[in-house]
């Protein structure tokens, strides 16, 4: 059942600023009896572990796959380069903005908390509504497709590998980063500061090579860099998509903030130390892809670091496939990991089944978070490949991202006198939304069809909003269904409300 949602004031404290320690605020009022600890979600995220949360989200498949969508919808090496640098620092300029936000709003749900606390509820809802229904769903099945591409690689090298192995495969790995999250936030932690230690490697292992081949003297394929197909106003906006899609994952941390330990102080340290390490290392890849492999060879690629290390590594070449998958897996972990509070945040403020503000009474995980995702997963796993999905998510993620950027610029006007531990210039969350805000408006013209889907699903949050929060007088036989559903579910998956939640 749908909680009555209660509504969003910064200047009197309201339901996002309440409870700013990581707690989750008491419905009831209660107090757990003397020598029993309540089961909250707890602050186990230290510096090292916020850091390899965003570097271990960002680095996925994005550069192994997206500099063939960069590449062929800038048409020249010289342009992709640039769109990857600009990229790069836009990424920046949005993470700042986020530590900012982060650091002044101390909940976590990143997106959706920023949105509810400018825009209000209905905006809010849209967006957990489509993040739940698009965004998260496809981003997993996406990152989980070159998962399971680049774990068989060297199994049917040079044959071709079929597309039902590599979906179930895939499947498997979703399952198991599900169960993973749904176990223990420690082991989900440090199985994500491993797999982050795995994908800078692979990241090295095409970057060293690379390097060894500009001092080899190996640049014909920069000669003449921005020479080739013109860049248009039809392809541009999908090169910043898929540049950007590389580089997404910046902003999970702020999913998880209450779980950050001193997150005024390592909510921006990990970020500037995450985008620095990810923008120098995507730029340096891209470069080193280009040492070894043209332009048409790699647009001809479906597999681009595979390609680069069979030119370069002889048989160490198929250990790259490997490391990729396992970046990959971190990827899809880190991202469960921190969307999962997203929809534990949105059930806590009433947008969402009560269900998913339940955490486990002994493994203190928002397990019905997590597995909520595993079914809408496999839907978009098996309903499409893996370009139409990027391109089909991409509207919904920037328009939003942008618009909670923007909330930064309202609060600094609406409330001036608001505690902003971390502060940045006014120009970069005005540079940022503006520029997502462009994409999203070119991406109109340039890929109506996918954009088109997107908005209308992305609408049909608003009457979604006014059925299943705001209409209170719904039939008993759906109350007592909904209530019948929701503790059969606590039975079966032992969960139960914060404020019943005692250690057992």
């Amino acid at each position: 059942m749908v909680k009555k949602p209660a509504v969003a004031t910064i200047s009197k404290g309201g339901y996002l600023q309440g409870n700013v320690h990581g707690g989750l605020p008491s419905m009831g009022g209660r107090q757990p009896p003397s020598g029993q600890e309540r089961v909250v979600l707890k602050k186990k995220i230290t510096l090292l572990r916020g850091v390899s949360i965003i570097i271990g989200t960002i680095i996925g498949a994005g550069i192994f796959i997206s500099p063939k969508g960069v590449l062929q919808n800038t048409g020249s090496v010289g342009m992709s380069l640039t769109v990857w640098t600009f990229c790069g620092i836009l990424s920046l300029f949005g993470a700042l903005s986020y530590a900012e936000l982060g650091t002044s709003i101390k909940k976590s749900g990143g997106h959706y908390t920023y949105i509810l606390e400018v825009f209000g509820p209905l905006l809010a809802f849209v967006r957990v509504w489509v993040e739940l229904l698009i965004i998260r769903p496809a981003a997993t099945a996406v990152i989980s497709l070159a998962f399971g591409r680049y774990i068989l690689e060297p199994f049917f090298m040079p044959c071709e590998i079929p597309e039902l192995a590599i979906k179930l495969i895939t499947a498997v790995g979703i399952t198991l980063v599900m169960v993973l999250n749904s176990m223990s936030v420690s082991w989900s932690a440090r199985i994500q500061i491993f797999l982050t230690f795995c994908k800078l490697i692979a990241i090295l292992i095409i970057i060293v090579p690379g390097v060894i081949q500009l001092i080899k003297g190996q640049t014909q394929h920069f000669k003449d860099g921005f020479s080739g197909k013109d860049a248009s106003i039809m392809g541009l906006p999908l090169a910043f998509y898929y540049g950007m899609y590389a580089y997404a994952g910046w902003f999970y941390l702020n999913f998880v903030t209450e779980e950050v330990e001193n997150p005024e102080k390592t909510v921006p340290l990990a970020i500037c130390i995450s985008m620095a390490i990810v923008t120098v290392g995507y730029v340096l890849t891209n470069v080193a892809y280009f040492t070894t492999i043209s332009a048409e060879e790699l647009l001809l690629s479906n597999a681009v670091a595979v390609t680069f290390s069979e030119r370069l590594l002889g048989n160490f070449s198929l250990a790259v496939p490997i490391f990729v998958a396992l970046s990959c897996f971190g990827s899809m972990n880190g991202g469960v990991f921190a969307v999962s509070r997203l929809f534990y945040v949105a059930s806590r403020e009433g947008h969402l089944p009560e269900i998913l503000s339940m955490i486990h009474v002994r493994k203190h995980t928002p397990l019905p978070a997590v597995i909520v995702l595993h079914p809408l997963t496999m839907i978009m796993l098996f309903s499409g490949d893996l370009y139409s999905l990027l391109n089909f998510l991409s509207f919904v993620r920037w328009f939003f991202i942008g618009l909670a950027v923007a909330g930064l610029i309202y609060l600094r006007y609406k409330h001036p006198d608001m505690h902003r531990p971390f502060k940045v210039p006014l120009f970069i969350p005005a540079l940022f939304s503006f520029t997502c805000f462009f994409m999203v408006a070119l991406s109109l013209y340039s890929d109506p069809f996918s954009t088109g889907i997107g908005f209308v699903i992305t609408l049909t949050g608003v009457p979604a909003y006014y059925l299943f929060v705001i209409w209170d007088k719904k039939p008993n036989w759906f109350r007592r269904m909904s209530d019948t559903i929701t503790r059969t579910l606590q039975i079966i998956l032992e969960v139960v409300p914060e404020e019943d939640c005692h250690k057992l």
